[in-house]
């Protein structure tokens, strides 16, 4: 398949970071960043290095739809700490930076853990049943999900909060258009029905 041959793999990955890198420069000159916020920034920009090292697909999905939303979703987060406004607090600053670096903490684990079988459309490489996999399918969305949780907590209004929420829905839909596309894989399917949780353990 030509999306799975090397060369194309990795033009991808690099035309794909390309911008990530540009809007990270734009955000860190802007100044201003909180702890809440600039975990988010720091779990998307880890994408870029990692999307640099990955290791070819076995398979990768061809659908034009399930491209989009993955590219949407990944640099939307960093629009929702370029366009938010001036909010107010909904939790102490101590709760939400303790939770912030337990965000950064969880998404650095998550990745050593998947090592350079990540992914940034739906893509099948090695499956990885270890650390936080034994437990959630998707521990670095979870990880993500909860750094936007503090940047709500730190600083709260309802434009902030219309773009959390539409942040959340894209990674929830980037997450469901995954697995419809790995679990077409017999071990994929397997691993699913073992660990029955995508994103909190005994909850979702």
């Amino acid at each position: 398949m030509f999306l799975g041959k090397p060369w194309v793999d990795r033009t991808i990955a690099v035309l794909a970071a390309l911008p990530f890198g540009y809007v990270l420069w734009i955000d860190l000159r802007a100044g201003g960043l909180t702890l809440p916020r600039f975990a988010i920034l720091f779990q998307l920009s880890l994408l870029i290095a990692t999307l640099l090292v990955r290791l070819p697909p076995v398979r990768v999905t061809a659908n034009p739809l399930f491209w989009i939303v993955a590219f949407v979703a990944s640099y939307f987060g960093f629009l929702t700490t370029s366009f938010a406004e001036i909010g107010h607090a909904l939790a102490p600053e101590r709760l939400t930076d303790g939770l912030s670096i337990v965000s950064v903490a969880a998404d650095v684990y998550a990745r050593l853990t998947l090592g350079r079988n990540i992914g940034f459309v739906p893509a099948q490489r090695r499956l990885v049943l270890t650390g936080p996999y034994r437990l959630v399918r998707h521990p670095i969305y979870s990880a993500l999900f909860l750094a936007e949780v503090c940047v709500i907590l730190e600083n709260f209004s309802w434009r902030n909060f219309a773009l959390s929420l539409v942040f959340l829905a894209l990674f929830v839909v980037k997450t469901l258009m995954e697995e419809s596309f790995l679990r077409r894989d017999p071990v994929y399917e397997q691993y699913m029905r073992e660990v029955r949780y995508r994103w909190i353990p005994g909850i979702v």
